[in-house]
């Protein structure tokens, strides 16, 4: 980072910036960038020639309004990913939640390169003045050098610097209402690439969530974005790709709700009302944070609507609490601790109200979980055994196939001849 000149402004910080520079491979070319509360320039890593284009470009297509508006936020603890109309993409920090004096973004970066063309009609609007015309054609000669990264990628760059930045231990799940559409803004220019069979086994395991009202959706939704780019169609404006992306999207999820029993009275209306905000979206960082909120928004109405009424506000507690926390080993005495009960009551209660007993209900649940995962991933028998914190391979392999009649490998082969 270059801060010749500015160290008065050094702060542990920008020191462990320094640190992070060397952690980044330089074949991303990730740049960091830091701006004091008023959104004044103070430093970055970014080398001299493309500096000044990648400024401009920072003011000019609105990241540093929504950089002061970040800053502003106090009650906003998280990293937040920001876009544009021509789908660049940056995340902002703050140095540490005590001390918002010192904002840093990171970017920017493309999830998919434009074309010349497509970069020339959507800077269109900006290069209306001599000015802006000129740095619109620098920033498109310098577009083979623009970093392009998927969204996975990036968003694990930035927890890294905002945990770097703050001493926090957040994790990729902290940019969740932030962000989402991931790769669905990315779509691949080889179709050869797209293994379609895949894409679509990911992507029926996605609107299954939706249907069951799975809330611990996460990995599936991230496994089907990081497989399927989305629409895979051609045009001169990349913001409006997305926004088709997005509706479909959309569709999809809505039938989906409706199968898991959501009323066409409320889906509809519902998918009306996220497609309408779809196309009043101006940038691509606010479609990334309605993707997200519009798949989250269907699974918990599902959800909802799949809780047990017979179950007492203790018992569907620890229901939920056990599948959000299917990588792990449950224990009894947890969900005892998290209810408020001893661990006998809670037995007791739990096989009155549930007919199983907590151990049953969690091999259960994570076989459930395992059938999702066999249908929408590559993961051997042995990373699902380990990730859904089964005790050894053999009992992953019983449990299975008591619950299913099928061995994991058997229900796989039996799911893609389907």
């Amino acid at each position: 980072m270059d801060l010749s000149g500015v160290r008065q402004w050094m702060t542990s910080g920008e020191q462990n910036l320094v640190l992070l520079e060397s952690l980044i491979p330089v074949s991303e070319r990730l740049y960091v960038w830091c701006y004091d509360q008023n959104g004044s320039f103070i430093a970055t890593s970014c080398p001299a020639p493309e500096r000044e284009i990648l400024e401009n470009a920072f003011t000019i297509l609105g990241g540093r309004e929504k950089l002061l508006r970040y800053a502003g936020d106090t009650d906003n603890t998280r990293p937040q990913i920001i876009g544009s109309l021509i789908g660049m993409q940056w995340a902002l920090s703050y140095e540490s939640e005590r001390n918002r004096s010192l904002i840093f973004a990171v970017g920017p970066v493309f999830y998919t390169l434009p074309t010349d063309r497509q970069l020339r009609v959507a800077l269109s609007p900006y290069s209306r003045s001599l000015e802006n015309a000129a740095w619109a054609s620098a920033l498109i000669r310098l577009l083979p050098d623009l970093p392009v990264m998927s969204y996975a990628i990036f968003t694990r760059y930035t927890i890294m610097v905002h945990n770097t930045l703050t001493g926090q231990q957040i994790g990729l799940d902290a940019l969740r209402t932030e962000v989402k559409q991931a790769e669905q803004m990315h779509h691949a220019s080889d179709e050869k690439m797209r293994d379609r069979n895949k894409i679509y086994l990911a992507e029926r395991a996605m609107l299954q969530m939706v249907r069951n009202g799975d809330i611990n959706y996460y990995n599936v939704f991230q496994n089907s974005i990081r497989l399927s780019p989305g629409v895979p169609i051609k045009g001169q404006d990349p913001l409006r790709q997305m926004k088709t992306s997005n509706v479909v999207f959309t569709t999809l999820v809505c039938r989906a709700a409706m199968e898991g029993g959501l009323s066409p009275e409320i889906a509809y209306p519902l998918g009306d009302s996220y497609i309408q905000a779809v196309e009043d979206c101006h940038d691509s960082g606010e479609l990334s944070a309605l993707a997200h909120a519009m798949y989250h928004d269907f699974i918990y109405r599902v959800h909802h609507l799949r809780v047990n009424p017979n179950y007492s506000h203790a018992i569907q507690k620890c229901c939920d609490y056990i599948e959000l926390s299917l990588d792990r080993k449950i224990k009894t005495a947890d969900l005892a601790a998290l209810v408020g009960y001893t661990e006998y009551y809670l037995t007791e209660k739990f096989k009155k109200e549930t007919g199983q007993s907590v151990s049953s209900y969690i091999r259960y649940v994570k076989v459930e979980r395992a059938k999702v995962l066999l249908e929408s991933t590559d993961l051997s028998i042995k990373d699902l055994s380990e990730r859904l914190a089964f005790n050894t391979v053999n009992y992953f392999i019983q449990s299975f196939r008591d619950i299913t009649g099928y061995t994991p490998a058997q229900y796989r082969k039996k799911v893609q001849k389907t």
